[in-house]
């Protein structure tokens, strides 16, 4: 909860402190992109950290470096620093996720009730980082940043007293070898859906906010409009256990096309807010199913000593997403306005949800 608060702080005061200083959508977009980088290498190396340290010990190390990525902020606004506090924040992620979900996956009795539970927990967190940054922010921009670092760092204390799971096993079985993992249909949708949970991560964590500025919205309302879909991203998550007894392609298709038709709907609705908080709510409703069922998903497909590997890969198609994602914004930037960007970003999340909604020979095993 104290990571998701520092977390979801950030990526509300990153993109509205680079307008401040003069940047333009798309230099906010690829520089909140940055933290894709170093979180797409450090999932690829966390299937590996899971058999050699402890996952208690990984959430520590989540708690300092958040903390770090505030406080360099905190120190200078210039583009190297706000470069490398956003590949500071990525490494974080990562650590913070992968750990914290195979720690929920072995603490309980199935996978979806553990992430459930976690990320119930993370979302109070994201509900009330954004809205407590955007009042901070109107007394004074430095401050949400002090107050991050500070609940960031409290983290620690709580991850270090967890129960200590010993590192999965280092002997990994033939199909994790032969690279099998990756071919599972369930996998391959878990997938999916993480890239689909990730696209849209990023691009409420940039262009939204800009969006929502360049329509006139206040910092404070854009804190709420935020918070507004982390709250409904808890929603979904809560549901996530009713979502996965409906089946893959129920829950694939449900959390795209909330997801897609969201955020393509906030765009023109910007600068109504009530409107605007509708969107926001299902699209948010959308990843919560999606970053909820789909790490479960994976996290079942697979034995037991495989966890950590496939919530890492998972979890780094996420990333990709992560990084991915406000790249193309900004390369679509350079021909439309911001608006019919994000609408279009928003039907393309919603594409593959057609997938799911006939019945191809790839679906009949799922």
């Amino acid at each position: 909860m104290m990571f998701s608060f520092a977390l979801s702080s950030l990526a509300l005061v990153v993109p509205l402190l680079a307008v401040s200083v003069g940047y333009d959508a798309a230099q906010v977009g690829l520089l909140v992109a940055l933290a894709a980088v170093t979180q797409i290498g450090t999932r690829l190396a966390m299937g590996p950290l899971t058999r050699r340290v402890a996952d208690k010990m990984l959430l520590v190390t989540s708690a300092v470096m958040i903390a770090l990525a505030c406080v360099l902020i905190m120190l200078s606004t210039t583009l190297f620093v706000l470069a490398a506090s956003q590949l500071v924040q990525g490494a974080a992620r990562a650590l913070f996720w992968t750990s914290s979900q195979t720690h929920a996956v072995r603490a309980s009795s199935t996978s979806v009730k553990g992430l459930r539970r976690m990320n119930l927990a993370a979302g109070v967190g994201s509900l009330a980082g954004p809205a407590c940054a955007g009042l901070l922010w109107s007394v004074s921009p430095p401050l949400p940043l002090l107050v991050a670092a500070i609940v960031g760092s409290a983290a620690i204390m709580p991850a270090a007293l967890l129960h200590r799971f010993p590192p999965f096993a280092r002997k990994v079985s033939s199909e994790r070898r032969n690279g099998h993992i990756s071919r599972q249909p369930g996998v391959r949708a878990a997938c999916g859906m993480n890239v689909a949970a990730g696209a849209w991560r990023s691009i409420l964590d940039s262009f939204v906010p800009v969006a929502l500025s360049l329509a006139g919205q206040p910092a404070a309302v854009i804190g709420l409009l935020l918070t507004t879909a982390n709250g409904a991203m808890l929603a979904g998550s809560a549901a996530s256990s009713w979502i996965r007894k409906r089946g893959i392609r129920a829950s694939f298709a449900t959390g795209l096309l909330c997801t897609g038709l969201g955020l393509a709907a906030t765009a023109p609705l910007a600068s109504l807010t009530l409107a605007a908080a509708a969107a926001l709510a299902l699209s948010g409703l959308g990843a919560g199913i999606l970053q909820t069922v789909g790490p479960a998903i994976a996290a079942d497909e697979v034995g037991p000593e495989e966890r950590g590997d496939a919530l890492a890969l998972t979890g780094t198609y996420r990333a990709v997403a992560l990084l991915l994602a406000p790249i193309g914004m900004a390369g679509i930037l350079a021909f439309t306005p911001l608006a019919p960007s994000l609408i279009l970003a928003g039907v393309l999340i919603t594409t593959p949800a057609t997938i799911a909604l006939r019945p191809p020979r790839k679906w009949r095993r799922i």
